[in-house]
């Protein structure tokens, strides 16, 4: 089964609450506060493995956690760090934010690291609250929570060279022939469903990828066929080898159609060098046909080579010429989207609404998180948050919009009373 597209959760781990706690020792008078901070929650980090070609294993599992920081301890012992956790990808992986469509990396290099979700930091103990003026602080602070986010996966797939044609032009066995790939092989159309990718080898000194795209028909820019998850693979390559069926009625309608359905979906896909390889000449009708064949094709500017992929004639010269095409073509071009980094939104804001049971529900990043961070079992954390809310003007947004003594105010999973 090749998968080439993925939808997953990610979630990263939580920080370690930092705790409250004082040095009570024998003969340590006025120990005073040693409450360890937690540690930081594990980042979910996507790194690029050559070793796999398809996300088929996100079929399986959808969810990834990162561990959570560990909770802190007295004699200002700080928790441990929770592991980060690694997910392998493909290269040529797009990622997308699921909820906005954004484009959030392009994953191309083997060993390419991209830190998806951060972790959550630690909560600081009550020993970071000391001061001359609270030298018993009793408050602390809980981990941040993690980052959840629902990413879209999608592959394309890097070769240097594209083999595209119409269904049983020829292309599987052309691939099969050259390299090391056995793709399924039958004398039906749509044989082959899914891309295919093998490494042909020249001399010990120069090495070909090759993708193998399952067969185009009319309508595929239009998603006609699979033609959408096809298409996009071929955007990767450098160098075409357009594939003709010699006893096919009308090769060069064949070839015009192709071409068609290339420069419909992606205007460069058109420019790309082309080699147009004339298959099944080991049949003796299409034998005759070949000059005249050449004839037309060489008229359009084209390479143009007469083979047998089922005889394994003549293959090594078409490999050749796709690797002096690609001496000329710069590598820069295998990348063909690139993120779009946007300034992100001021974390401080809110805005303030009204639930449909009257309820008042302040919505905001920072705020949020900061509820969640509260030891609301401690006055002096809830002192503390208050003060925030009347710093970023919570308070003032509240009294505005028209809360009164009693009504309740939410804020993320925690409901309060409102007093004037």
């Amino acid at each position: 089964m090749f998968v080439d597209e993925a939808v997953i959760q990610v979630v990263s781990g939580k920080g370690g609450n930092g705790v409250v706690h004082f040095r009570k020792e024998k003969y340590v008078p006025r120990g005073g506060p040693d409450g360890g901070d937690g540690g930081a929650g594990g980042d979910i980090i996507l790194v690029v493995s050559t070793h796999l070609n398809t996300l088929n294993s996100f079929r399986k599992q959808r969810i990834f956690r990162a561990e959570k920081g560990a909770n802190g301890g007295g004699k200002n012992q700080t928790g441990k760090s929770g592991d980060d956790l690694r997910i392998k990808v493909p290269q040529g992986t797009l990622v997308y934010d699921e909820n906005t469509d954004e484009l959030l990396a392009d994953l191309v290099s083997d060993g390419q690291e991209f830190i998806i979700a951060h972790g959550g930091r630690g909560g600081r103990g009550n020993a970071r609250y000391a001061s001359s003026r609270n030298q018993a602080p009793r408050m602390a602070e809980k981990g941040e929570p993690g980052i959840e986010r629902h990413l879209r996966l999608e592959l394309k797939l890097l070769a240097d060279v594209g083999i595209v044609g119409l269904p049983n032009a020829g292309k599987s066995t052309f691939l099969a022939a050259v390299t090391n790939a056995r793709p399924k092989i039958a004398d039906y159309p749509f044989t082959t469903l899914t891309p295919n990718l093998g490494v042909a080898e020249l001399n010990m000194d120069v090495q070909l990828v090759l993708a193998d795209i399952p067969g185009l028909i009319e309508g595929a820019h239009e998603g006609f066929g699979l033609g959408f998850q096809f298409l996009r693979h071929i955007q990767r390559t450098r160098v075409l080898i357009h594939m003709i069926d010699g006893g096919a009625e009308e090769p060069l309608l064949d070839y015009a159609q192709i071409l068609s359905e290339l420069a419909l979906f992606d205007s460069a896909l058109k420019e790309k060098p082309q080699i147009i390889v004339i298959n099944k000449v080991d049949q003796p009708e299409v034998a005759e046909r070949v000059p005249d064949l050449k004839k037309a094709f060489s008229e359009k500017g084209r390479t143009v080579f007469a083979v047998s992929a089922l005889a394994r004639t003549n293959l090594r010269p078409v490999l050749w010429e796709a690797h002096q095409l690609l001496q000329l073509q710069p590598v820069e071009d295998q990348v063909e989207e690139m993120p779009v980094y946007r300034p992100e939104a001021d974390p401080s804001l809110f805005t303030v609404v009204r639930d449909i049971d009257g309820a008042w529900r302040v919505e905001g990043e920072a705020v949020e998180r900061s509820a969640a961070m509260t030891y609301w079992e401690y006055d002096e954390a809830v002192r503390r948050f208050q003060r925030m809310l009347r710093e970023i003007g919570v308070e003032q947004a509240l009294s505005d919009a028209g809360a009164r003594t009693g009504d309740t105010v939410r804020i993320g999973e925690y409901e309060l009373e409102w007093l004037e």
